[in-house]
């Protein structure tokens, strides 16, 4: 936990905020009198949308009302807040129960998210605004630029996680390799969906190539929806 304050840069006032936001629910129903992250990630989730909302109105003064709201949802979403969780290594200080944690919970979008809320809920507290506006920008502000800079940007990696997040509870896996010299390389991507390759692409840098192959895999997902029912071996 104090490795992933200081990751967060956070220097703790309350320690005591610092547990609760790590907390899931199955970890307090095996320790009587525990209080689970779940009302900091209602705060969280309120403070992340008012700093990025805030943040898109006085830095992109043009963009019309239908455009803003299309940013704001590429990075405050579920999808991007697991991905952030995932870099940043909350899944190994997440205080979960046996059974959960045995499921593979710390790998789970879901509460890699609800916990990233959590967190910033609980940093508002315990430092302010001004401290957690500073965090969520670096956090966000590369994916919030990219989103804003028009169709195209992160929509079809955003797209997939989202995708993903829902249909299996994982995240889309990359890997990119490159060719050519220097001043001429090309990247090929792959993407695996649930372990399995979904999609290829290739670009002039490691971004054009994850975004051909994400949307490769959105568009062969989309067409053939998995099915909750299905187990792995059939899908």
């Amino acid at each position: 936990m104090e490795a992933l304050a200081a990751r967060l840069d956070w220097e703790v006032a309350d320690p005591d905020l610092l547990v609760q936001a790590l907390a899931h629910r199955s970890w307090c129903a095996e320790n009587a009198g525990m209080t689970s992250n779940e009302r900091l990630e209602f705060l969280g989730d309120a403070v992340l949308g008012l700093v990025v909302t805030d943040h898109l109105f006085r830095v992109y003064p043009h963009l019309p009302e239908g455009e803003l709201a299309k940013v704001r949802a590429s990075v405050v979403n579920s999808a991007a807040l697991a991905e952030v969780a995932a870099e940043l290594g909350v899944g190994h200080a997440v205080l979960l129960g046996k059974g959960e944690d045995q499921s593979g919970g710390r790998e789970k979008p879901s509460i890699l998210a609800d916990a990233m809320e959590a967190l910033l809920g609980a940093i508002y507290l315990d430092r302010g605004r001004a401290v957690v506006s500073t965090l969520i920008m670096r956090l966000l502000g590369a994916r919030i630029e990219e989103a804003a800079a028009g169709p195209g940007g992160q929509d079809y990696k955003t797209r997939l996680q989202e995708l993903c997040a829902r249909a299996f509870d994982q995240l889309p896996s990359y890997s990119v390799a490159d060719r050519g010299p220097d001043h001429a390389k090309e990247f090929d991507a792959l993407v695996r969906v649930d372990g399995v390759v979904k999609g290829h692409g290739r670009g002039r840098s490691k971004k054009q190539a994850e975004q051909a192959a994400a949307r490769e895999a959105w568009e062969q997902l989309s067409e053939h929806p998995p099915l909750a029912a299905e187990t792995p071996a059939e899908r």
